[in-house]
């Protein structure tokens, strides 16, 4: 996997020719035995087709005999022009991968054409001012409406998640510097399956900050995954080059899912995200104010910043106030916006608007 960007996709409008590697005898008999038209090497062999429905047609037949055959195959795809160029240097994915680039064509193009945005979503301090923003992709003006949940499933199926990954950081980090000076903090989410080596994948981020002169301190990046971390040491190594590189980082979702407290433990974020369903009506639950105090606890040996998440009740902030959390985040607050109320930011004292 290729996370510092990935290979042109064409658009698939009319002919063209896919590439399948390696060579299967028993698969080359099962489709000559079928009637397919095909050519192939000791290398590869390969098809042409006439139109994208054919061409999905032949790949869905093709899978099927993947699996019963238990081979593992990769593809190229090459329009009708691009392969008068004969070149197969590219990017060879899985069959699957392939398939879905398809299936999701305009989710794909979405991604490969950035069509996204980054929102702002206000983080304040215990007296309500404003002390960062979390960077959140939404879609682009006039642009396709997603659901980032639906962007980011379609990236992880296709391939594509390292490239949205890498993108959206740097939306986010180019959105910063138009509204933000610095000293104002900006938390930046990052998928921590994206990034298998940090010196190298990382290199696009740290270049867009230094190319926009901004200073690293201000920034926060914090880790969002659903899936559950199966390689702690990573996500530790991960941790360690942004810092080095002075900057913070973050766990969020505490409390829920796989972000757990023996996690949080291990990991010794600078900034400790708990999740907004510990936080809903927090001030009436009894079980939730004991884990809410844990979390404040524990993060409190380390030296980690707790900041509540999903607060749209003042009696929620006040609680979270009570128990020592430092910072808060919800619609309470304020909503994700393409840009800070009337214009760029306009200093410390600056806060939330409800």
């Amino acid at each position: 996997m290729n996370c510092s960007g990935c290979s042109p996709i064409y658009p698939i409008e009319g002919k063209g020719t896919l590439y399948l590697r390696p060579v299967s005898p028993a698969l080359l008999e099962a489709l000559q035995t079928k009637g397919r038209h095909l050519a192939y090497s000791e290398e590869m062999l390969w098809f042409d087709f006439s139109d994208v429905q054919e061409l999905q047609d032949r790949i869905e037949e093709i899978i099927q005999m993947e699996k019963i055959l238990s081979i593992s195959l990769t593809v190229q795809l090459k329009s009708a022009a691009d392969k008068l160029m004969n070149d197969l240097k590219g990017e060879w994915i899985s069959l699957s991968m392939q398939h879905a680039r398809i299936k999701y064509a305009d989710i794909v193009s979405t991604i490969l054409e950035r069509q996204f945005s980054s929102y702002m979503q206000p983080i304040v301090d215990a007296s309500e001012c404003i002390i960062g923003y979390e960077f959140l992709l939404r879609p682009a003006e006039h642009g396709r409406v997603f659901s980032p949940y639906e962007l980011f499933e379609v990236a992880r199926e296709t391939g594509l998640h390292s490239f949205l990954d890498r993108t959206a950081r740097i939306s986010a980090i180019e959105t910063s510097a138009r509204y933000l000076p610095r000293g104002v903090k900006r938390f930046v989410n990052f998928l921590p399956s994206s990034i298998y080596n940090p010196e190298y994948c990382l290199t696009h981020t740290f270049e867009a900050i230094e190319r926009l002169a901004l200073d690293p301190k201000d920034f926060v990046f914090e880790v969002v995954e659903t899936e559950q971390i199966q390689q702690l040491s990573t996500l530790q190594h991960i941790f360690e080059v942004y810092r080095s590189r002075g900057m913070s980082v973050a766990l969020d979702d505490v409390g829920a899912g796989y972000s757990t407290i023996e996690l949080m433990n291990r990991l010794e974020p600078d900034f400790v995200k708990i999740d907004r369903s510990l936080i809903d009506h927090c001030d009436q639950d009894r079980m939730k104010q004991e884990k809410i105090l844990n979390i404040v606890q524990v993060s409190s040996r380390f030296g980690g910043k707790v900041l509540a998440e999903g607060i749209e009740r003042m009696e929620e902030f006040d609680f979270c106030r009570s128990v020592g959390i430092e910072l808060a985040q919800g619609y309470y607050f304020g909503k994700p916006v393409a840009h800070p109320p009337d214009g760029p930011y306009t200093g410390p004292s600056y806060r939330a608007a409800r």
